[in-house]
Order: structure tokens, then C-alpha cells, then sequence
């Protein structure tokens, strides 16, 4: 089966929009399933390896694979306020890791990754301010600190150790030059 998959990214013919969608479904799949696998560590996930490797490798498109993934996570945990934060939270991280996107610089990353990881429940915590004021919104964020610095210090290494060991795999996967 893997086989299979390779071949056909690699195929010259064929529709290349297609195979894009096809990459992108399988990213946002190792987004749930990376989750999933680590969900008894707190905090601990490649999501944002992953957001960071298809806004390198599809620019824009990327967003398909956040949508899937937030998707996906709301029919296997329920649909609550956190898919909200997940809607637009995971964006930023898009839209930061669309416009850096020619950085190849594993350490750049690894701050981004881990920066985003600190600022991920001050985030969260703004639908909380919306619905039940300023105070609650504060209250949420400073109660997760602690997550964040674990979230933080973790997106760090694994972006730092993962993700331009899969970005050059992808590029050679799809047949694209590796310019890392």
C-alpha cells in the first residue's frame, strides 16, 4: 500500500491538484493520529510540526489540513468551545508559518514553534473573555500556564529535531527540488 501511495505522488501524469489534496488529507490524518497516539502526555503533539511542514510545502492550501484535522478531533472528542480556539488558533500558526515559509533554518523554527506553543492559551482564552468577560478569560489563561510552558518547550524540540528531516522526505516524496 505504501508503495502504491509514493508511485502515485511521484507519477508525472496525472492531476498535480489532486495529488496535493491527497498529501494534505494524509497531514492533517497524522494530526490526529500523532495526537491521539501522545494524548496521555499533556501537551505533547506534532500538530504544529505539521501545520509548520504544509505551509512550507503548500503555502495557502495549508488551511485544508487544519480544517480536516479540526474536524476530525470535534467527531472523535465532541464539539465544544475548544474547536472554536482550534478554528482560528491553528491559522495563526498558518498563516505566521506561510509568511516565514522560505526559512530553512531548523532553530527558526524551533522558536516559532515553541513561542506559538507559550502564546497557545492566551489565545484559547480569548473566546473565553468574549462569552464570560475579561476576568474569565485571564482566569482560563493563567490556569494553563503551566501546559504552555510544557506546550512550549515541547513544539520546540520537535520542531527543532522533526521538521526539516520531513520536510526534505516530502519534497522527495513529491518530486519537488529540496532546497534545505
Amino acid at each position: 500500500m505504501r508503495t502504491v501511495i509514493i508511485l502515485s505522488l511521484r507519477s508525472s501524469s496525472g492531476n498535480g491538484r489532486l495529488r496535493e489534496l491527497i498529501v494534505l488529507a494524509m497531514i492533517a490524518a497524522l494530526m490526529v493520529a500523532t495526537q491521539v497516539a501522545l494524548a496521555s502526555l499533556p501537551n505533547i503533539h506534532l500538530v504544529a510540526v505539521f501545520v509548520i511542514l504544509a505551509a512550507m510545502l503548500f503555502g495557502w492550501r495549508a488551511l485544508y489540513s487544519i480544517y480536516i484535522f479540526v474536524v476530525l478531533e470535534a467527531l472523535i472528542y465532541g464539539f465544544s468551545m475548544w474547536v472554536v480556539n482550534y478554528l482560528y488558533v491553528w491559522t495563526v500558526l498558518a498563516v505566521i508559518a506561510i509568511l516565514c515559509r522560505k526559512n530553512r533554518s531548523p532553530l527558526f523554527w524551533a522558536a516559532v514553534s515553541g513561542v506559538f506553543g507559550l502564546g497557545f492559551g492566551a489565545l484559547c482564552a480569548i473566546p473565553y473573555a468574549v462569552v464570560g468577560g475579561w476576568a474569565a478569560g485571564f482566569a482560563y489563561w493563567v490556569a494553563g500556564i503551566p501546559f504552555d510552558l510544557l506546550h512550549c518547550a515541547s513544539n520546540a524540540v520537535l520542531a527543532f529535531i522533526l521538521l526539516m528531516p520531513l520536510y526534505r522526505l516530502c519534497c522527495k516524496l513529491l518530486g519537488r527540488p529540496i532546497d534545505a
